[in-house]
């Protein structure tokens, strides 16, 4: 019987780490493209935050530096340009409500996206 215990033992500790290494690869997996939404959604926030000191400072859209930020981030303002009565004036010191709102929606998003593709974790660090 003492053999028998021993065996049962043996094979269950031998069965053990390749479960665990699934378990772990599929979570790896998980948290990787946790990992990829945080880093899309920062990169947007950003430049949607270039955006906002930009219009905030008055700078003149001719430059193109900020040519590039305003017509790069632009799709991602327009849902939200109706709140505040916008008027696209750029030259011009500027405090874009529509930006901010934009920057906790897409930002909300991010974290809901991100938590939702790692609801099956065992880790909640991600």
């Amino acid at each position: 019987m003492a053999d028998t215990y021993h065996e049962v033992e043996k094979t269950r500790v031998e069965q053990t780490p390749v479960a665990a290494d699934r378990d772990r690869g599929a979570e790896y997996g998980m948290n990787v493209f946790a990992r990829v939404i945080y880093w899309v959604g920062g990169i947007l926030l950003t430049l949607l935050a270039i955006r906002f000191l930009l219009s905030l400072m008055g700078a003149n859209k001719g430059n193109g530096f900020a040519d590039f930020i305003y017509s790069a981030s632009h799709p991602f303002v327009t849902p939200f340009f109706g709140l505040f009565n916008y008027q696209e004036q750029f030259g011009r010191s500027r405090f874009e409500f529509e930006t901010l709102v934009a920057m906790v929606v897409y930002g909300a998003v991010m974290v809901l996206l991100a938590r939702l593709v790692t609801i099956g974790s065992r880790r909640h660090d991600v």
